[in-house]
């Protein structure tokens, strides 16, 4: 039996810190050998060991389509004959922004960058430039990239600021951090009161993906929007996993929520490194050049990368599109549900859009508390007996899942009858 996936594993952790290039992917929170991806195609991914899978992560969400849409791959093929960079303006950088901003009504301009963590690291300066403020508000459990500012975790108490939750982040810095609990409006309104005219932004991912998915409660995300109005707060939705995934006007259409600017990532580059923050254009005009709040990017709206986007982003926008995917994400998360409760396991399941959670408790978590109470073990097991059964879910119980266009009825079907199966014999 081949065993490539480990002395892949054991070759990498030579000269990569940990084996990886990102730490979920080690498999640290499951246990276990990561695997070493050679293809995908449409719903499936292949090994280093030839097995395939079917992939409920699709690189973390960007790809919507499904791996190596044709389209896609062809508009890429395109650009890169074209010219790899040129470090200087395109028109396709043009057509990106133009796109966005008749997709969002909220953006009124737009830049593009390389990554969601490069999106989010600006939109907050940008925010702080803006209203000349700099305490910042985030919430438990959500993650914004691995920027200094944002790498902190909740004070000693409710109001509190933060301390640092990485190495290497000063304190100094995590003390311009405020860390409230996710869906607990009153406290925010708390916040507000005792440090409103302090505070330059609330940033927050309007549906949760990164502590599981945690979707809103109805008057969290309009408190949050109320409050920042009154007090002159830039309101940031952090929509990297949720913008174009969720739906075709990303959360903040679903929701019915305008934010002053925006963060895109994934979605936006077809699996392909893009990113872009944007809003308001009296916001957007203190960016270098025209105003005083530096930001730059060597790579940034790079030809090939926006080329994946432009194409992913048109093909979405298809009629129906979004209803398919949100009734197999929803097929998916009912199957694995009856079959749980079929067998006696304390087991839930949410679909937002095209995203979806899996918790090993009677019922769906709003809180980070409530996430923290789940059963990792189970889920650990569940990953593992899945992964053997060639579904590949993601490596840790603390993330959304991901469904693609390219998943078929059947595909669902075949991945509920795999878990009920591992369910039959718990």
């Amino acid at each position: 039996m081949s065993n490539r996936n480990q002395q892949l594993f054991e070759r990498a952790q030579r000269h990569i810190p940990g084996g990886v290039n990102s730490p979920v992917r080690a498999f640290r929170s499951v246990g276990g050998t990561p695997c070493f991806f050679t293809e995908g195609r449409g719903a499936r991914v292949t090994d280093a060991e030839g097995k395939t899978y079917l992939d409920y992560v699709g690189s973390w969400g960007p790809l919507i389509l499904g791996h190596a849409h044709p389209e896609v791959v062809a508009a890429v093929q395109s650009a890169a004959a074209r010219g790899l960079s040129f470090g200087a303006p395109t028109e396709l950088e043009i057509e990106m922004a133009d796109l966005l901003c008749e997709l969002l009504p909220s953006l009124e301009m737009v830049r593009l960058v390389s990554s969601g963590t490069e999106a989010t690291m600006s939109a907050i300066r940008l925010a702080r430039g803006y209203t000349g403020r700099d305490v910042l508000i985030k919430f438990e459990g959500c993650y914004h990239g691995h920027s200094d500012s944002l790498l902190v975790r909740a004070g000693s108490g409710m109001l509190t600021f933060g301390n640092p939750s990485s190495g290497g982040v000063p304190a100094d810095l995590a003390q311009h951090t405020l860390v409230l609990d996710y869906n607990d409006p009153d406290q925010l309104a708390m916040a507000f009161a005792e440090h409103g005219e302090r505070i330059a932004a609330v940033i927050v991912e309007p549906v949760v993906g990164n502590m599981n998915l945690i979707a809103p409660r109805p008057d969290f995300l309009h408190a949050m929007r109320h409050l920042c109005t009154k007090y002159g707060a830039v309101l940031i939705f952090d929509e990297v996993m949720t913008g174009f995934r969720v739906g075709p006007q990303c959360a903040q259409g679903a929701y019915g929520i305008t934010p002053d600017l925006t963060t895109l990532g994934k979605v936006i580059g077809g699996g392909m490194p893009v990113g872009a923050f944007g809003g308001r254009r009296d916001i957007m005009e203190k960016i270098a050049p025209l105003g005083p709040v530096y930001q730059a990017g060597t790579l940034s709206g790079n030809p090939v990368a926006v080329a994946a986007g432009l194409a992913t982003l048109r093909l979405v926008q298809a009629p129906g599109f979004y209803e398919a995917l949100a009734l197999k994400t929803q097929a998916l998360c009912d199957g694995l549900c009856a079959a749980a409760q079929k067998h006696g396991v304390a087991f839930s399941a949410r679909a937002v859009g095209g995203m979806f959670g899996l918790y090993f408790r009677a019922e769906c978590p709003e809180s980070y508390a409530e996430v923290m109470a789940c059963d990792k073990e189970a889920f650990n097991r569940f990953f593992h007996a899945m992964l053997d059964a060639g579904h590949y879910f993601a490596p840790s119980a603390f993330e959304a899942g991901f469904v693609s266009s390219a998943h078929s009825n059947a595909d669902i079907d075949e991945t509920v009858a795999a878990a009920e199966r591992i369910f039959d014999g718990w």
